[in-house]
């Protein structure tokens, strides 16, 4: 029996992005916010752009602000949540379902409490999930050194915007290529 492929597939893909909000975002690291803002829009537009289905969640939207508005929603399942594992959130796994994607690529905020959660739940339930590391951030930096190897350990696919952008294409002659390797500054 073949193992499951360790690269990110379009056809197989789902990206979610956590609670990347507002009045979360501001509490972030200087500099960190921005280049977590920025990746997750990037992998957004490549995956609306190679038809890969995306779930953007909110924690708490009332409190935390709506969703970065550099990250482009408009075909996404949005969903509002105040457990802190999407994986917990019936909407959200509503929208597993309809889907019916095996891999999982997430970006969002925090690192070491929603991201870290619905990655190790999404695991346990039978998901190959891909955490974009430089899409991903916590207000302290070593909670994020934290969930990254925790997340490593419990043999989460740590990989990063610009490799999941390129393992969606898979070849320079995609049709695509021109247009999504330009989101790579």
């Amino acid at each position: 029996m073949r193992s499951p492929p360790k690269l990110c597939r379009a056809a197989d893909s789902l990206l979610v992005i956590i609670d990347i909000q507002t009045r979360l975002g501001a509490a972030m690291p200087g500099g960190v916010r921005d280049r977590v803002v920025e990746n997750a829009a990037s992998l957004a537009q490549a995956a609306s752009t190679l038809a890969i289905p995306l779930v953007v969640t909110r924690q708490y939207p009332q409190g935390l602000g709506d969703t970065e508005p550099d990250i482009p929603v408009n075909a996404a399942a949005v969903i509002d949540k105040t457990v802190f594992s999407c994986f917990r959130s019936e909407g959200f796994r509503h929208a597993l379902e309809n889907h019916g994607r095996p891999q999982i690529v997430l970006a969002g905020m925090e690192s070491h409490i929603c991201v870290l959660q619905t990655a190790l739940d999404l695991q346990a339930a039978g998901y190959q999930v891909f955490v974009a590391e430089d899409a991903v951030c916590s207000r302290s930096v070593a909670n994020h050194r934290n969930a990254m190897s925790r997340l490593e350990q419990a043999g989460v696919m740590l990989t990063n915007s610009e490799s999941c952008l390129f393992e969606w294409l898979e070849d320079a002659a995609h049709p695509q290529f021109k247009q999504l390797s330009s989101l790579i500054k």
